[in-house]
């Protein structure tokens, strides 16, 4: 391996090292809840966690094909939760234990994808841009995607406080 290779690789399993970690604190965030727990609005304006944890599915769900892997759910049930979409109205909610089962697969996906990510590529043109940057590449909108993933999680924290559960950070 090059002393080129070498960083890029380390860039690679730095995202693959993320995306673990969100998909466990995710996860541990949700245990506990019911669904009554997850529709519930912050006031005085905001989603609630099933919208939060649709909508990390739905981030994903973008981002697989270019990881070389398929996304889990349709994209017509994900239009919900993605990025720009109102709060969800009353009864719009998916059940959150299939949504957790989702975000389980779509995460295992990412990570596989990562795993197997050429470092070549991550100087490469990016296929998309959350912010419409021109010079997006593969390196810039894997850490767009990743942070993103992370301020979400946070948010899922707070929206589980709010149901009156304990924090599960410590």
């Amino acid at each position: 391996m090059t002393t080129t290779a070498q960083p890029a690789r380390s860039e690679t399993a730095g995202f693959q090292h993320q995306a673990r970690v969100t998909h466990i604190v995710l996860g541990r965030t949700l245990d506990g809840l019911t669904q009554e727990d997850t529709i519930i609005r912050p006031q005085p304006a905001g989603n609630c966690l099933n919208w939060v944890v649709g909508h990390l599915i739905a981030i994903y769900h973008n981002l697989l094909p270019m990881l070389g892997q398929e996304p889990v759910l349709p994209l017509d049930v994900l239009e919900r939760y993605d990025r720009g979409a109102p709060p969800l109205p009353d009864g719009a909610a998916l059940d959150i234990g299939d949504l957790r089962r989702a975000w389980d697969e779509t995460s295992r996906r990412v990570e596989a994808g990562l795993a197997a990510l050429d470092p070549s590529t991550l100087g490469a043109a990016a296929p998309f841009s959350p912010g419409g940057d021109p010079n997006e590449t593969v390196a810039t909108l894997l850490a767009t995607i990743v942070w993103h993933q992370g301020y979400h999680v946070g948010q899922a924290g707070l929206l589980r406080r709010m149901a009156g559960k304990p924090g599960v950070i410590g």
